[in-house]
């Protein structure tokens, strides 16, 4: 029987429970999901419909314009149970509620109000809060995302659109440090692109390269510039960080051809309170090649919401392969540390980062 909640979400519960079928080894990234889910409809330029309702499929035109055309972006976005309260507790949903909305816009969609992307998230999470694990590197994935639903054959924004918001428990994404492959063939995005924008296309273009890198046994690709593939950009799921004795280096944000990641600008903070030195600019794959021979560039790894913090043991292209010590990590395993401590409430979150549902 539906109920009404605050905000106007109308809520129908589950008449029963999937959570009973699962054990926690068996959560692992994606493939399981929770018993409900969030649906709102933007329809003659206002959100309505929203709802919670039974996880289930979803009724689209054969003509639906998203399918054709590409309207379509997402966010990843975790939850945590904290380890000395037992409440359940967002990471920084507030900045993965900014860059949806600045995807949206370069994709020609409409915003998703505040209200509606977080109170909704949050109601959301309440219900289906047994579903957080409790167990170390295990979290609840949420997976907000909206596409385009005319039913309409024709090169034009949508006019009408479908938000949801999913959720999935989650155990680490990789279980092991990364082999890397650096593509200097394939592209991921050109300057006036929509690199900096979480829409779906960017990733099905990423797929054949990336299958071709783990043909040769890597676990992701590192793009490089379209231009002249010569300075780095960011890895498959991850942004990247190279480290150069007490200075870590990033490929800056300025061509727009890089994703603005929430657990990037948190990692950052983060080296700069251990008193790391961090420079946000080009870096080319001539450099990392010298000051790794020269023993100066000790470690490097990716950061994103999906890995968190994965360290890189191999980095290679078709001339030369780089190899990263275990014990020269310093850096990255510190940092991982620290976030896992404020995600799971064993440290104080002095940045306000987690959000209590």
């Amino acid at each position: 029987m539906a109920q009404k909640a605050m905000r106007d979400i109308e809520i129908t519960r589950a008449t029963t429970t999937k959570l009973n079928d699962f054990s926690i080894e068996q959560f692992t990234f994606g493939k399981h999901y929770t018993d409900h889910m969030l649906e709102a409809d933007y329809i003659d330029g206002e959100w309505t419909n929203v709802s919670i309702k039974p996880y289930q499929p979803i009724s689209i035109s054969p003509a639906c314009s998203a399918i054709h055309y590409g309207q379509s972006i997402f966010e990843g976005i975790k939850a945590y149970r904290d380890k000395q309260s037992g409440k359940i507790r967002i990471f920084r949903p507030y900045d993965n509620y900014k860059r949806f909305n600045i995807s949206a816009h370069r994709m020609q969609m409409p915003e998703v109000p505040e209200d509606l992307f977080i109170e909704g998230m949050r109601q959301l999470i309440a219900l289906d809060e047994a579903w957080v694990p409790s167990v170390h590197d295990y979290s609840l994935y949420i997976r907000p995302f909206m596409f385009a639903t005319d039913g309409y054959i024709g090169v034009k924004p949508s006019t009408t659109y479908k938000f949801l918001i999913i959720l999935s428990p989650t155990g680490p994404y990789y279980s092991h440090p990364m082999r890397i492959f650096v593509e200097e063939k394939y592209v991921r995005a050109v300057e006036g692109g929509v690199g900096f924008a979480k829409n779906a296309g960017n990733y099905g273009a990423a797929m054949f390269p990336t299958a071709e890198a783990k043909k040769r046994g890597y676990d992701q690709v590192l793009w490089t510039d379209a231009k002249e593939h010569k300075y780095v950009q960011e890895c498959g799921t991850m942004n990247v960080f190279f480290v150069f004795g007490n200075t870590a280096v990033t490929p800056g944000l300025e061509s727009g051809t890089i994703l603005e990641g929430v657990t990037r600008m948190s990692t950052i903070q983060l080296m700069k309170d251990m008193g790391v030195k961090v420079e946000e600019r080009d870096l080319s794959i001539g450099e990392i090649k010298e000051r790794h021979k020269a023993g100066e560039l000790t470690e490097a790894f990716g950061t994103g919401t999906a890995a968190t913090v994965l360290m890189i043991r191999e980095l290679a292209d078709n001339d030369d392969t780089l190899l990263f010590p275990e014990d020269k990590w310093k850096v990255g395993p510190a940092v991982k540390a620290k976030l896992d401590a404020i995600r799971e409430g064993s440290a104080a979150d002095t940045y306000n980062w987690m959000v209590e549902v």
